[in-house]
């Protein structure tokens, strides 16, 4: 079995000085390729790989086509049955690549997994994406092992154990390049973010796992290209977030949910307004506006997603609220709050 290690770089030249070296050295495999695509960087990118890299294959995007369609356009010219979406500010660890593919060639039902990823600046601590593993809560927010809305867990351990996830991070996911191709890919319209749980949610209701294999870590910088507070990428998250469950959720919730996340949004709305980030508030605003402008041209998708799908994956979804849990009941641990 072939594995292609991709990163997708946009302006990240400091990234490939700093994480490159280290995953072409943890990374001794015969039969594993490592490459980067350039979303169309204007910094030095490219020189550093020409000069620095030259042995490491480079493809060249001739624009930036976000994360999303980034990675389409340039896993559409790679062969090899495992895929690895890497991000350039990762910093894998000696044997990281080894217990995902052993892990994936002994389960040909599990269609993709990730390592455990902590934080590279608080290493004892789980990072923010990913941590042990992603998880959808009712509404559609995203959370992790170790990691609920902005609080991260120190990894004691407590979250070893091999487990079948909702979603696996785009920071680090190795994945099957048919059962990639087969569900359409990344959705190129999300541009940034989202994106690999969308992606996970079509692979999940086809019948396919996930799993998060917490024998290799790998420690994530984040936030390389958009800061958490940055206002765009609060407005990726909820327009991409909504435009998620209008594509993936059965007829049966669509309704009953979106109404909600009416209510949850301009709830998120006005207490980032009311906590000094005006900005950010009036990005979930601008999100909604977005998601209803888009929505007519997602219905198609939505028609192939519900056709395709062999369970409405409820059981895989926490069928309780992480907002209300997290203010009201003070559920900050992904334990107290699935009693996992």
């Amino acid at each position: 079995m072939t594995t292609a290690i991709v990163i997708l770089n946009w302006n990240g030249e400091r990234y490939l000085q700093q994480f490159l070296p280290v995953l072409i050295e943890n990374t001794t495999q015969p039969d594993v390729e490592i490459i980067v695509a350039d979303n169309a960087s204007t910094d030095t990118s490219l020189a550093v790989l020409k000069d620095n890299f030259p042995s490491i294959r480079t493809i060249v995007l001739d624009k930036n086509y976000g994360f999303a369609g980034g990675y389409n356009k340039a896993l559409a010219q790679v062969k090899a049955d495992y895929y690895v979406l890497l991000n350039s500010d990762v910093e894998v660890t000696p044997g990281w690549l080894n217990p995902l593919i052993e892990y994936m060639n002994g389960h040909q039902e599990v269609a993709a997994c990730q390592p455990k990823i902590r934080s590279y600046y608080q290493r004892t601590h789980f990072e923010h994406a990913g941590a042990a593993g992603g998880y959808i809560d009712r509404f559609g927010f995203p959370f992790c092992r170790g990691r609920i809305l902005g609080v991260a867990e120190e990894d004691k351990g407590q979250y070893d154990s091999i487990a079948d996830i909702f979603w696996a991070t785009g920071a680090c996911l190795l994945i099957r390049s048919g059962l990639y191709w087969q569900a359409g890919g990344l959705d190129d319209d999300f541009f940034a973010h989202m994106e690999e749980i969308d992606l996970c949610w079509r692979l999940k209701s086809r019948g396919y796992r996930i799993v998060c294999i917490p024998e290799s870590t790998v420690y994530h910088l984040g936030g390389g290209t958009l800061n958490v507070e940055n206002p765009y990428k609060t407005y990726l998250n909820f327009r991409n977030n909504l435009l998620m469950l209008y594509k993936n959720l059965p007829d049966k919730l669509l309704k009953k949910i979106l109404f909600w996340r009416f209510v949850f949004d301009y709830a998120a709305a006005i207490q980032l307004f009311i906590t000094g980030k005006p900005r950010n508030a009036m990005s979930v605003i601008k999100a909604r506006r977005a998601y209803k402008q888009l929505q007519p041209g997602f219905e198609a998708k939505r028609k192939q997603n519900i056709s395709c799908a062999t369970t409405d994956c409820k059981s895989d979804i926490l069928q309780q609220s992480i907002v209300l849990d997290y203010y009201l009941k003070g559920k900050k641990t992904f334990t107290a709050l699935t009693g996992k």
